[in-house]
């Protein structure tokens, strides 16, 4: 009985991990995975960011942001942050103030 358990449970273990993505417990167990906007897209975003917020450089992109599709992380002249939500179409659909940041992140 007790070796029909352990087949049992080992089963259900597999049955279960294979509905959980690798992707996302991995990156759950190693922290977030930001994946950046890269070519032509990047560009785009870019230029609609700093435009919207009329001054600063672009010092990260991340696409699939849990708030939009695109996020563009703008530093002012000043050094704070702010975060610019864009959507597929890379119209600005909201924004928020990061404060000062640390640039290495």
């Amino acid at each position: 009985m007790q070796t029909k358990t352990k087949v049992m449970l080992g089963v259900a273990a597999v049955a279960v991990a294979g509905a959980i993505p690798l992707s996302g417990v991995a990156g759950a167990a190693a922290g977030e995975i930001d994946t950046p906007i890269t070519g032509a897209a990047f560009d785009r975003a870019s230029e609609v960011a700093l435009t919207y917020i009329g001054e600063g450089r672009v010092t990260a992109t991340e696409v699939g942001d849990e708030d939009s599709y695109y996020e563009v992380e703008v530093t002012r002249d000043d050094g704070t942050q702010v975060d610019v939500q864009l959507d597929e179409g890379f119209a600005v659909v909201g924004s928020e103030d990061d404060g000062v940041g640390d640039e290495s992140d």
